[in-house]
């Protein structure tokens, strides 16, 4: 099955989800309660798939940090679980690393790549990637604004500025000037911007109503967040 790496920043006030701050009510200290509380989710999400989990941290001081949040939600212990310092400089950089280390030096057959922000990642993506990577050596998860939510590989491309917006295309260029499969998962938000906040406070109430199945610690951090969502003439807006 394949391996996926959670790639984590160390869940601090003024650290994380910069873009989220500047759009929205959101503190900092609230937006990194809000990268915690999702961080949980993809972890929890990645280790009910059938592959390993692989929780890469940005840097050596975070370790202990990342492990007491996912303290409940994950077995530390476990074989399939694994706890690494990421390497690189930008986010493709790290990813690439990741992934090239995975495949070349450890051997596996297919790795994944994801983060926090993937909000609303669920096992059956992950499943459905691979079996989708039987054919396709590149299985891509899109986002709204071409952006990525999961990104998994059986084999290496050129990953420096992989990730560039618009990511989707970026990849997919990239896997097929390597002469490799594309296939892509079902289209899935994100979350980084005050925007995309309001649409999953949406989603994720109209579910909870709906009696569906939401992602467990965004739902809770939703609920306690005192937050609205108001319609304008630019679409969704976040209030207090």
């Amino acid at each position: 099955m394949t391996t996926t790496a959670v790639l984590v920043d160390p869940p601090r006030a003024g650290e994380v989800l910069d873009r989220l701050v500047e759009t929205s009510p959101l503190s900092e200290s609230e937006a990194a309660d809000l990268y915690a509380a999702m961080t949980k989710d993809v972890a929890s999400a990645v280790d009910k798939s059938g592959g390993p989990l692989l929780v890469n941290y940005r840097s050596e001081d975070a370790e202990a940090e990342i492990r007491d949040l996912l303290d409940g939600v994950v077995d530390p212990d476990a074989d399939d679980v694994r706890f690494e310092v990421q390497v690189g400089e930008s986010f493709s950089g790290r990813a690439g690393n990741t992934a090239t280390h995975l495949l070349e030096t450890e051997d596996e057959g297919s790795v994944a790549i994801t983060r926090p922000e993937a909000a609303f990642l669920a096992r059956t993506e992950i499943d459905g990637s691979a079996m989708k990577l039987r054919s396709s050596e590149v299985v891509l998860g899109p986002a709204p604004g071409g952006r990525v939510y999961f990104a998994a590989f059986k084999e290496t491309i050129d990953y420096a500025d992989a990730f560039a917006a618009p990511a989707v295309e970026t990849l997919t260029d990239r896997g097929l000037d390597a002469g490799y499969e594309v296939d892509f998962l079902e289209r899935k938000p994100v979350v980084e911007t005050g925007a995309d906040l309001a649409e999953a406070i949406t989603t994720v109430r109209t579910r909870r109503k709906a009696d569906r199945i939401v992602s467990r610690h965004l739902a809770e951090w939703i609920a306690d967040s005192e937050l609205a969502v108001e319609a304008d003439d630019d679409g969704l807006t976040l209030v207090r």
